[in-house]
């Protein structure tokens, strides 16, 4: 099998335009029905604040790949200079079940969920026709930090401003000098907020916070799931899902306003109703969008897939017997 580390996949480097395309390929694969994805379960022992993961999934198409990402969150582990997360994913051979490759990083895990945004704010784009784009981070860890590097990759020629909030001190020092001059670090995270009309939400937080409406006409990204006051998002329309069985649930902001407010499935739209069916186009423009991805195994087996075959095809990584 072919093994990868952190390092390999960094020398792999990331082709943002090609994995989102990897992305959408894997939904409209998902909206044909060609794959099995169970509910992924939550381990969880001694401290209920950390858990480990386990993604397992099938996608077919021409990914044709199954495999199973293990990953862990322990959120103290930023207190003792470890990172927050780790991640494993082990790929199978679909027709014999041998495994072929495995990746030990968490690289992956963070490029599938920009990838996935990026995805997202492309569509958005379509509808919305935005000319000038002010992207608000909250949030300035590894999450935060790679959703802004996809977003200056893909839309960077049309991004106004970037503002930046964090309850830590933001640190700017590995960003390109040629983009500095269009972020700004805020005091709060409203300043960020309301000034934004693509807003991504990449927190750790372990309580809700954001308690007003959004701006009218912007993307919400709520990749850190746990940031919003039912009551900020009650009037809210338009809410894009991954999967509802996977999101609403695990104390998220969809289970919160599914629990207060009686939101249901058939209140949502699936992302693949954003690629195959343009749904995006039959909102408003003042519509708010709401973007709440729990995480799809199927995106982190395509993601691997992507990096093995470019590892494969620049002699990256360690075969193993």
């Amino acid at each position: 099998m072919l093994y990868l580390n952190d390092r390999d996949i960094r020398e792999v480097g990331l082709d943002w335009p090609s994995l989102v395309e990897s992305i959408e390929t894997t939904v409209r694969i998902l909206d044909s029905g060609d794959y099995a994805q169970p509910v992924k379960p939550y381990l969880r022992y001694k401290n209920p604040q950390n858990r480990i993961i386990a993604m397992p999934a099938y996608v077919g198409g021409n990914v044709n790949a199954a495999g199973i990402k293990w990953i862990s969150s322990f959120p103290d582990n930023t207190q003792v200079g470890l990172p927050r997360a780790h991640s494993i994913i082990v790929l199978n051979d679909p027709i014999t079940g041998e495994p072929i490759s495995v990746l030990s990083s968490p690289l992956p895990s963070i490029v599938r969920t920009a990838s996935i945004s990026g995805l997202m704010i492309g569509y958005f784009l379509q509808a919305r026709s935005l000319e000038r784009i002010y992207l608000g981070i909250i949030g300035w860890g590894p999450i935060g930090q790679y959703h802004f590097q996809m977003v200056m990759a893909l839309y960077g020629d049309r991004v106004e401003r970037v503002r930046i909030f964090d309850i830590r001190e933001v640190d700017l020092s590995d960003i390109s000098s040629i983009y500095k001059d269009r972020i700004e670090v805020e005091e709060t995270w409203a300043d960020v907020y309301l000034k934004s009309n693509i807003f991504i939400t990449c927190t750790v937080s372990n309580h809700r916070y954001i308690d007003m409406l959004p701006a009218e006409g912007s993307l919400l990204l709520n990749i850190s799931l746990r940031d919003y006051k039912p009551e900020a998002l009650a009037s809210v329309k338009s809410i894009i899902v991954d999967d509802w069985d996977e999101v609403c649930r695990e104390n998220t902001d969809i289970q919160q306003l599914h629990l207060k407010h009686g939101l249901t499935r058939a209140d949502t739209r699936m992302i693949t109703d954003v690629v195959s069916r343009h749904c995006l186009n039959e909102l408003r423009a003042d519509e708010p969008i709401f973007f709440c991805p729990m995480g799809m195994a199927v995106f982190d087996i395509a993601t691997a897939v992507y990096f093995v075959k470019k590892a494969r095809e620049k002699g990256i990584g360690t075969e193993l017997q």
